[in-house]
């Protein structure tokens, strides 16, 4: 870390959790609350942090395993595998939205943070990504391969805001079938938009794990900034 990220305390009704900043230089520039897949806040999703922030968006990504596990750290090997399912299946989704808007809260009041919010959230953290969104928690909301949408798609009604989804055409986690209800539920919502990368499997955007497909990293980083700058 430099002086451009640190750890931060979150306090909510039962404790306290860190989450990780990343300022871009100058130190101001709209909110990007960015939430981990179900390996932690580890190096890859610091750097995406400091990625965001590059890009000039002041980042706040919370420890979402904070009562199981605190800042714990997973890589992709399979006894990290097993360790990450175990945490997300302890994980109540809608207390983990709940952390996430007192993140949100935390990030409104960090001076020089513009007046817009958005949430990036990449695996389980799309999932959650969709249901802050649907919690009219944020001004915009981006899930990359957010398995578990197609069954909340209930939901669809409930968001409001701008919405980007990515998905991976060789995602051998999210079926195609359920990309395509996906697209159907949201297909004549002018505030939503959808891309499917047919070379892309699951976590194709993490350059830490085997299934990185940097073309299709590259495009969705792409249409995301291109997103955030029409909708932040």
């Amino acid at each position: 870390m430099d002086s451009q990220t640190r750890w931060i305390e979150v306090k909510v009704a039962d404790g306290s959790f860190g989450a990780y900043l990343a300022l871009p230089r100058g130190g101001r520039g709209p909110g990007i609350v960015l939430i981990q897949e179900i390996f932690g806040v580890n190096a890859h999703i610091r750097s995406i942090c400091e990625q965001y922030a590059a890009d000039g968006y002041v980042v706040l990504a919370p420890d979402i395993f904070w009562r199981q596990a605190p800042r714990i750290e997973l890589s992709y090997d399979e006894a990290d595998w097993k360790r990450a399912a175990a945490l997300k299946q302890a994980t109540d989704p809608q207390q983990a939205v709940a952390d996430i808007a007192a993140t949100i809260a935390v990030l409104r009041g960090l001076d020089g943070v513009g007046p817009k919010v958005a949430s990036i959230g990449y695996c389980f953290g799309g999932l959650l990504s969709y249901l802050t969104a649907a919690a009219g928690k944020v001004d915009a909301a981006v899930a990359y391969y957010g398995g578990g949408i197609q069954n909340k798609l209930e939901l669809a009604d409930s968001i409001g805001v701008p919405l980007l989804m990515h998905f991976g055409g060789r995602d051998n986690h999210i079926p195609a079938e359920a990309v395509k209800q996906i697209a159907q539920r949201f297909e004549d919502r002018e505030n939503a938009e959808l891309h499917v990368y047919p070379e892309a499997e699951h976590g194709f955007n993490c350059s830490h794990r085997p299934m990185y497909h940097q073309r299709s990293a590259a495009e969705a980083h792409g249409h995301t900034l291109l997103f955030l700058s029409e909708v932040l």
